[in-house]
């Protein structure tokens, strides 16, 4: 059978899993250009997409008219019309597999990621747990691939320039300040999240040096109103949750000199475009295989494991044993200013 020409690439959700296909795409369409890929996602990723020449994007619309069963079935057969003769599932989900098995009927070749779930199920177990680096969730895209036929090799990989700063964010960058870092401090899950009062001792430190210039990153309404009641007391933070859209936001953190996240979404948008990365880890591990790609293991500040032992105690961070939500608090602000400040001087 002969190789694809025209690969539809599944990855629905959510934005860090999303983010993370870039490296593998970026290098996929330095080795085979004349490789066509459609990626389908929710409408809302397209912009990370535009800077691949040879990738499409087709919207999957999946709280509408490609919702539920028939409604991906219909998506399956819009997608024939593309033209598709090979499918990367990324995601390996109940859509996803809806998707494969429609293109595998009619003989198009396909594959589907490896979880790794007896792995992480070893990994997370308190008994007998199995305390070792995972694949990482990027190193699994790239095996879909070989897979079918086309290996990746992400040691070729190479980042992009910096996006250009898009006009309508003029108003918010203040050049009179010599750095320029983001800060996004919630994520999915309270185990996962650094307290924002201890958060608001980082930002107290860099807003008192007047060299400083702060973006707080977030989505939705309580974030949002946690975010500017944090923004209102430091004349040198900005809170853009809820204010750009995500073409923007992508402008914004590919031109920062530091971002700080969480093990969340925003950790991957700021390290697929090489910024430096700094990410606070409670309950979860980056053996997991889910720590920014491209940065190296020291800009990952760890929970103190000979207190919280059992850590990673899941890997979404959605369960932990009680007392645990604490774990990310023995990394202290101090830990935080330090590593930050050791990598403005070196930039």
């Amino acid at each position: 059978m002969p190789k694809p020409t025209h690969i539809l690439v599944i990855r629905l959700s959510a934005m860090g899993d999303v983010a993370m296909t870039l490296p593998v795409l970026r290098v996929f369409s330095a080795t085979y250009p004349l490789v066509k890929i459609t990626v389908v996602s929710k409408a809302f990723f397209k912009p990370l997409f535009t800077e691949l020449p040879n990738v499409h994007f087709f919207s999957a619309e999946v709280n509408e008219k490609h919702k539920g069963i028939k409604g991906v079935l219909k998506l399956a057969r819009e997608l024939d019309k593309e033209g598709i003769d090979g499918v990367a599932d990324l995601h390996n989900v109940l859509r996803s597999k809806l998707i494969k098995t429609y293109f595998r009927v009619n003989n198009i070749p396909t594959a589907e990621i490896d979880k790794g779930r007896a792995e992480k199920r070893a990994l997370t177990r308190k008994n007998n747990k199995h305390f070792v680096p995972l694949s990482t969730t990027i190193e699994r895209y790239a095996k879909v691939f070989e897979t079918l036929g086309f290996p990746v090799d992400l040691h070729q990989h190479q980042f992009p320039k910096r996006k250009e700063l898009l006009p309508s964010l003029s108003p918010f960058i203040d050049s009179a300040y010599k750095n320029h870092i983001g800060i996004a401090p919630f994520a999915a899950f309270e185990g996962k999240m650094y307290p924002l009062a201890l958060m608001e001792e980082v930002i107290q430190w860099f807003d008192a040096t007047k060299e400083t210039q702060i973006f707080l990153f977030g989505g939705g309404k309580q974030e949002t109103e946690k975010l500017q009641l944090l923004a209102e007391k430091f004349p040198s933070v900005i809170n853009m949750s809820g204010i750009l859209c995500f073409k923007e936001e992508l402008s914004l953190i590919s031109n920062l000199d530091i971002m700080l996240a969480m093990d969340s979404g925003n950790a991957h948008l700021a390290a697929i475009y090489n910024i430096p990365t700094i990410t606070l880890w409670g309950v979860t591990h980056p053996y997991a295989g889910f720590y920014p790609f491209g940065q190296p293991e020291e800009n990952a500040l760890l929970a103190d494991r000979s207190k919280f032992p059992l850590i990673p105690t899941s890997i979404y961070g959605n369960r932990f044993p009680k007392g645990y939500e604490k774990a990310i608090q023995t990394i202290t602000p101090q830990e935080v200013i330090k590593k930050m400040v050791s990598i403005l001087e070196k930039n």
